[in-house]
């Protein structure tokens, strides 16, 4: 089927092969079920069909099971005759082993090109989650980001942002009229978690030159989208980084995308394995933000698909917004996973052929009942599916093997080597050495000549005086506070996107 791509078939219950419409990707998706129930061949198998309908992909890899996307499978593999038979019994016919084209990421360059953001491009809502700030501490970072915009000084790493948490803090006082208070307790507290955040390793994602986001969405000539892997079988060891990172990804890629409706195809489709840390301890202004960007990322075409355990792992909100789910076995053993499993049948449109909520418990490694939309946008009956299996390797890639697409890939050389370009640390440690130079020139000068101290302060005296003479009236100062408050939020609606990130 030209216009979509294959999910499965073949199941005791289902007639005909289930299909993924093309044109109804972007409308987001969810894969669930318990560990080892096939989650992880079922995202393989979309990834590919989507990369070889011309639609690029991103996913994470936290098993380095993923990385066989770029390998052709083997026909003389232990698994050929079984996976060859359940293609054959599907409808498809035999599996024409084939890779896909790939792109392996890793924020710390060792499995794959290097991936970076500025401290500018993280925002302060995100930064803060990462940091695991409270409220009052949250509100000295989005007063430090603030002063940084209307300064006009650059975020790049954390160091940066340690030496603009150190100027705001000295001149707190001359702040605090126009930005709030800067309690120096709360400076200090988030000091120590960029300390926390560097000692596990965070300070090698922020930094230049940042990841290009064209660098996601690239075909290959003959037209295939490439699947970028991001090696994250080190970076779901610190959850919060991890679903961070991907959440300020997504936000990213809204900011920058144009709109484009409801394309023939998305322009993404974007894979977000272990769903539940994105929500897990975040608080309601994020998680309301989070929702916001899912339901308008579509009209970007990016189609966003939450892979889980549960579908209860995600908001109510998220949930209502996803149009194709493919349900993998759930186990019930207690009263709250039976709860889990009907509210999992009831997700879908029932079908009068069989029970969904009994099946969920009956269902094989590899089956799933599965709902789609149709050409109209209506949720197909769900159906007992068999999950179509990848035609390319299942299983991870030999180091080698990686080492070597890495090298070979036309990206290669573009980001491995770290810029430090002058930022803010240098701008704020350049104005304090000048600030020094010229106070002790203002004092040799006044040990020089007392007469000239005399008439400095006559004449700050009449600067005085005319100013006090020429002081605004009421409805003057009202006006200049407007049109002051009405710049500084017109400059924050340019330079921040919905999740507080800089625009490029």
């Amino acid at each position: 089927m030209a216009d979509g791509i294959v999910i499965g078939g073949g199941g005791p219950e289902a007639k005909q092969l289930q299909f993924l419409l093309l044109s109804r990707a972007n409308r987001h998706g969810l894969v669930a079920g318990a560990t080892g129930t096939g989650k992880t061949v079922t995202l393989q198998t979309l990834a590919e069909q989507f990369s070889a309908a011309g639609v690029p992909v991103f996913c994470a890899d936290i098993k380095g099971d993923l990385s066989g996307l770029a390998c052709a499978g083997d026909p003389a593999g232990r698994l050929h005759d079984k996976l060859n038979e359940r293609s054959i019994r599907i409808g498809v016919g035999p599996i024409e082993y084939r890779a896909a084209p790939v792109t392996f990421w890793d924020v710390w360059g060792k499995s794959g090109h290097p991936v970076r953001a500025t401290v500018s491009d993280m925002g302060p809502q995100l930064l803060a989650r990462l940091l695991q700030l409270n409220e009052t501490q949250q509100g000295v970072l989005t007063i430090a980001f603030q002063y940084a915009d209307d300064q006009g000084l650059l975020l790049v790493d954390l160091k940066d942002l340690r030496s603009l948490l150190a100027h705001v803090s000295g001149i707190a006082s001359e702040l605090q009229v126009q930005y709030g208070n800067i309690a120096s307790a709360s400076v200090g507290a988030v000091q120590r978690q960029l300390l926390l955040l560097e000692r596990e390793g965070g300070e090698a994602f922020f930094g230049e030159p940042a990841l290009e986001f064209s660098d996601l969405m690239r075909t290959t000539p003959d037209g295939r989208g490439y699947v970028n892997v991001l090696d994250a079988t080190r970076l779901i060891q610190s959850p919060r980084l991890y679903s961070t990172f991907l959440m300020w990804l997504l936000a990213e890629l809204y900011e920058s995308l144009p709109e484009v409706g409801d394309p023939e195809k998305p322009k993404l489709i974007f894979f977000f394995d272990e769903a539940h840390l994105l929500f897990s301890d975040a608080p309601k202004a994020l998680i309301e933000k989070i929702e916001q960007v899912v339901r308008l990322v579509r009209s970007k075409g990016v189609g966003i698909y939450f892979v889980t355990q549960n579908p209860k792992d995600l908001p109510e909100t998220v949930l209502a917004q996803l149009g194709c789910r493919i349900q993998h076995a759930l186990r019930a053993y207690t009263p709250q996973e039976r709860k889990g499993v009907r509210a999992a049948a009831q997700s879908f449109r029932p079908n009068p052929r069989f029970d969904a909520e009994t099946a969920i418990s009956e269902l094989a490694t590899g089956e799933a009942l599965v709902s789609t939309l149709d050409a109209s946008g209506i949720p197909t009956v769900v159906e007992r599916t068999l999950v179509r299996p990848p035609s390319s390797r299942v299983g991870p890639l030999a180091d080698s093997e990686r080492t070597a697409l890495i090298n070979g890939s036309s990206l290669f050389g573009r980001y491995d080597q770290r810029v430090d370009r002058s930022s803010a640390h240098e701008s704020l440690n350049a104005g304090s050495g000048q600030a020094a130079s010229s106070q002790d020139a203002q004092k040799r000068r006044s040990a020089r000549d007392e007469t000239g101290v005399v008439k400095s302060s006559k004449a700050s005296v009449k600067m005085r005086g005319r100013s006090a003479s020429s002081r605004q009236g009421p409805v003057e100062a009202a006006s200049g506070v407007i049109l002051r408050t009405a710049a500084r939020e017109f400059t924050k609606y340019i330079l921040r996107g919905m999740l507080g990130s800089r625009k490029r």
